[in-house]
């Protein structure tokens, strides 16, 4: 309760008073030392968006919900509003335009993934069946398919017949995640389906996928994902720096679950969930970088 108060009281009135009383001493507004005082990425860009959603000033909270094509006329409104001369701080225009385009860019990235996931798969969208043949044939290069409906397909993980019933909760960005991870990392999508395939430690290869799928998609949207995407992608990140991230989670999680030892396939939920807080935790270090990086 007092938690509570003291936030209260914090951000409606102590917190502009103190801005005021340390312009006043450094002649730097809080976003100029903001920009200066830390290194690009989520150190920086946490703090300014922080900065510019919290200000009492509709321009400044405005330029949180900007278009990318704007930001630029955004900058120059912050900075005849904040009386910021561009003489005297010639680098903090290019830093808060970076900020910008990486938090813009993030809400940008949420509405391109969330679209691909409402995308239903349709056997009669010869680009979707395309997708889900090029993925057996990465992964089974030395197995042709006997057919489209085949019992073949639950050897990389899918749960029945026709793998089209297993994207209805990811839509076609379970799909794309699969393929990506399988066409940027053959031998390491490869490996992994390998010991999904093991007789003891085994697990649905693409069952698990499209449920990490979902796993990145939920971080995502709660924000979680941005101090990742604001120290990996120096400008806004789009769907590939997405389906990157899903690679990560795809091999780690397999790293995960063969240390674990699970007793059975029945206990998923409990490790997927453990593993999950992993990512979660991970998430909470300023400097957090979720890149797969294998060896050559």
């Amino acid at each position: 309760m007092f938690g509570l108060a003291w936030q209260y009281l914090y951000t409606s009135f102590l917190r502009y008073w103190l801005k005021w009383f340390i312009r006043l001493v450094t002649g730097k507004t809080e976003l100029q030392r903001i920009c200066a005082g830390n290194k690009p990425g989520a150190r920086r860009t946490t703090k300014a968006e922080y900065s510019l959603r919290s200000s009492k000033n509709k321009v400044l909270r405005a330029a949180v919900e900007s278009s990318t094509e704007n930001l630029q006329e955004c900058v120059q409104q912050i900075m005849k509003e904040k009386n910021i001369q561009p003489q005297k701080d010639p680098q903090f225009k290019v830093s808060l335009h970076t900020c910008l385009l990486q938090i813009t860019g993030y809400r940008s990235l949420y509405t391109n993934v969330e679209d691909l996931r409402k995308q239903i798969f349709s056997s009669e969208k010869t680009e979707h069946e395309d997708m889900l043949l090029k993925l057996w044939g990465l992964l089974m290069p030395n197995i042709k398919l006997e057919s489209r409906i085949t019992k073949q397909w639950g050897d990389i993980g899918f749960q029945g017949d026709d793998p089209k019933t297993d994207f209805r909760g990811m839509g076609l960005l379970g799909l794309v995640n699969l393929l990506f991870f399988s066409e940027n990392y053959t031998e390491e999508a490869r490996q992994v389906l390998s010991h999904a395939n093991h007789p003891k430690l085994g697990y649905s290869y693409a069952i698990v996928g499209i449920n990490l799928t979902e796993m990145a998609y939920s971080l995502l949207k709660s924000g979680a994902l941005k101090p990742h995407f604001y120290n990996t992608v120096p400008g806004p990140p789009e769907l590939q720096h997405f389906h990157q991230l899903y690679c990560f989670l795809a091999y780690e999680f397999d790293k995960f679950w063969l240390l674990e030892e699970p007793e059975s396939i029945m206990h998923f939920n409990q490790y997927r969930e453990k593993f999950h807080t992993i990512i979660r935790t991970h998430l909470q270090e300023p400097d957090v970088s979720l890149t797969l990086t294998v060896r050559p």
